[in-house]
């Protein structure tokens, strides 16, 4: 009896379990739902109907047409591919390189720096955001340029990238593997890229992820770097749709559509290595 009464319990609590998963599924998942929904409608079927398929006046895609000429998509994604794409490969080769010295060189100036690195983590971007422009803009007058942008990228993600690096070569890069290959003459720069690097793949896959997401669609930062419009990113582009008394909701669902794509390409690409990542370098 008390056997059957665990197994009814257990199940009892598993099948709870899967109800508030699915929940919480459908309540994350409905707003993207609404866009793909709203992004073949018409403008005004979008307004009046939003939750129905179609509306009265059926399925378009013009939506996408209109959008993709208007935003100068591919201007406007070529900016992101290089201000994305640039600003993760640095951070990772630098992340890398940074977490490696202070795992393996035991002086005591790199605990403080790693510390520092670590509480740098809590400081919120927008602290730091109005003095930052104003040294860049009104000081070096450097803003309006994607280098600049890159730059404070690479610096605002350094630190949690030295974290996940740090955890995982500490822990899953034997120290065995160098001291054979120095034996063999390998020098400090080919141990590191022939030994080290390929073993940090699901770090760096992870970081890429993370970071190629976050970057891709921020807003806020390039939004206050770059006031040209043939250097906008993606996100900024989507803000031609709104103005101060309409808003082509028809063309801006369209844009943030095409604008998720490549990233949903991304993570279907890196996602076997996403979890295995995560763990290896914040538990390890």
């Amino acid at each position: 009896m008390d056997r059957t009464k665990e197994n009814s319990s257990l199940k009892t609590v598993g099948i709870v379990k899967v109800v508030v998963l699915a929940a919480v599924f459908l309540i994350y998942m409905f707003p993207f739902y609404m866009l793909l929904l709203n992004a073949f409608k018409y403008k005004r079927d979008i307004i009046k109907m939003p939750l129905s398929w179609g509306g009265k006046n059926g399925f378009t895609l013009n939506n996408f047409a209109e959008a993709f000429q208007k935003m100068n998509f591919m201007t406007v994604f070529l900016n992101s591919v290089i201000i994305t794409g640039v600003s993760c490969l640095l951070i990772i080769l630098f992340s890398s390189m940074c977490a490696y010295i202070f795992v393996r060189k035991d002086w005591k100036i790199n605990k403080f720096l790693f510390l520092l690195m670590l509480f740098s983590m809590v400081v919120p971007f927008q602290v730091v955001m109005i003095p930052l422009i104003s040294i860049y803009g009104g000081t070096f007058g450097i803003l309006n340029h994607r280098a600049t942008l890159i730059f404070m990228h690479v610096g605002f993600s350094m630190s949690m990238s030295v974290f996940m690096f740090h955890g995982f070569i500490r822990g899953g890069v034997p120290i065995a593997l160098e001291e054979a290959a120095g034996i063999d003459g390998a020098g400090p720069l080919r141990i590191f890229f022939q030994i080290v690097f390929p073993l940090l793949k699901p770090t760096i896959a992870t970081l890429v992820i993370l970071h190629a997401l976050a970057l891709w669609n921020d807003y806020l930062l390039p939004s206050l770097i770059l006031t040209d419009k043939a250097l906008y990113t993606i996100p900024i582009a989507t803000k031609l749709f709104q103005g101060a008394y309409s808003n082509d909701m028809d063309l801006l669902m369209a844009a943030l559509v095409m604008a998720i794509i490549p990233a949903i390409i991304l993570y279907l690409a890196l996602q076997k290595y996403i979890i295995a990542g995560v763990v290896a370098g914040a538990v390890k």
